[in-house]
């Protein structure tokens, strides 16, 4: 059985076994599908959201904290060796080893078209948002907004202060 289902069917038959009563909640005059709790109520008994118990009842949740964990095993009114088999079940998956990413470069007709649009500033993304080729005014352009604030009284020029609301009176129409 995999993981994912395995989850799915101790969390659902750990459901069932605990009715609204047991857990404090007030009877519910609606009919119920399945017996015990509804998803959404053993999620507000264990202060998630009740997506998000959802995705933990499918498997697709991925690294639930220990307080989560914590807090389902109280909601669902677990035992010690069942408290134990769900952290097994929702502990943290192997990480699987990665193969290290080959950089990116970019073509050399890419970096002729960048330098050939100089009247826009131009830049080349990779897989990751990195900025992996500019052209002059893209490079002027980053630079400038990622270059440090100047503070008053640093005496370094050019810093002004917001002082209100735009003058648009001055603006052409």
């Amino acid at each position: 059985m995999d993981r994912s289902r395995e989850i799915a069917d101790f969390l659902r038959s750990r459901r069932a076994r605990v009715t609204p009563g047991q857990a404090g909640l007030p009877s519910d005059t609606r009919g119920r599908r399945v017996p015990g709790l509804r998803r959404e109520e053993a999620a507000r008994l264990a202060g998630v959201s009740t997506e998000y118990y959802t995705r933990l009842e499918q498997g697709r949740a991925t690294n639930p904290s220990a307080e989560v964990v914590e807090a389902l095993c109280e909601a669902l009114r677990l035992d010690a060796s069942e408290r134990e088999h769900l952290t097994d079940l929702l502990a943290r998956p192997t990480a699987a080893r990665r193969t290290p990413v080959r950089p990116q470069r970019v073509r050399p007709g890419l970096h002729l078209m960048l330098q050939t649009l100089e009247h826009v500033p131009a830049f080349v993304l990779g897989r990751r948002t990195d900025v992996l080729a500019a052209n002059r005014l893209a490079r002027a352009v980053l630079t400038a907004a990622a270059a440090p604030r100047t503070r008053p009284g640093s005496g370094a020029a050019g810093w002004r202060p917001w002082t209100g609301s735009p003058d648009f009176s001055r603006s052409r129409r």
